[in-house]
Formats: structure tokens, sequence, C-alpha cells
């Protein structure tokens, strides 16, 4: 291979009128592949609803909790609430407004941790179950 003599052979020339491009940015790379696909959600959350789902759920869980005149009925109260709460959320995800059960499902979530949370404290230090 090192004994070759002969060059490659010469580029034909371009046909007659054929203008060069000027100044154009190179080819981006993979040219030959699809462009990529764009994936959208369908209906897709904005804050205001999550923020007002959070604000009437609050407003629930209060009402709710201020019901009950002590531990037990308040931990009740509470767990009810959020079962309402959750079917809501359900009933919103499926045919209403994504954001706000969005809202209403962490606010409900958080409600009933908190009172989840007393009944363990009340449990743990006194040894009574409140909610028999």
């Amino acid at each position: 291979m090192a004994d070759r003599q002969v060059s490659w052979p010469a580029a034909a020339p371009p046909p007659p009128g054929y203008v060069p491009p000027r100044d154009l940015p190179p080819p981006p790379m993979f040219t030959g592949l699809p462009p990529r696909p764009v994936y959208r959600e369908p209906h897709p959350v904005s804050a205001g609803p999550v923020i007002s789902g959070l604000a009437a759920t609050t407003v629930w869980f209060v009402l709710f909790g201020s019901l009950g005149d002590g531990l037990g009925s308040y931990a009740w109260w509470t767990i009810g609430a959020a079962v309402v709460a959750w079917a809501v959320a359900v009933v919103l995800a499926l045919l209403g407004d994504r954001g706000v059960a969005v809202g209403v499902a962490v606010v409900s979530g958080v409600a009933l941790s908190v009172a989840m949370f007393f009944v363990t404290l009340h449990w743990i230090t006194v040894m009574d179950w409140p909610l028999w």
C-alpha cells in the first residue's frame, strides 16, 4: 500500500449555475433521524387550583376538627373528614380539576397525620387508646 504512486481521482466539477452556500451553520447531528417526540400533559396542573384545593380543604378540616370536644372525638371527626376528602379527591381527579384534587389530597394526608400523631402520643404517654 505504501508503494502506490497514483493519486486519488479529482472530484467532479460542480454543475453550471451552482452557487455554494454562504455562512450556513453546520448540519445538526443525527439529521437522518426523525424529530424527538414532545410529550405534553393533556390536563396540566397549575398553581392556582392547587392552592385553592389546599385552602378549601384546610377550612374543611378546621371546621370538622373543631366539632370534637376531646382527643377521641377530634380524631374520629378528622378520620371521617379525611375519608370524605379522599372520595372528593378521587372524583376530582377523574372528572374535575386535577390541581384541586392534588390540594385536597395533600391537606387531607397532613391533617390525618396530625390527628394520628396526637392519638399515638396520647397512647404512648397515658397507655390508653383514645379511639375506643
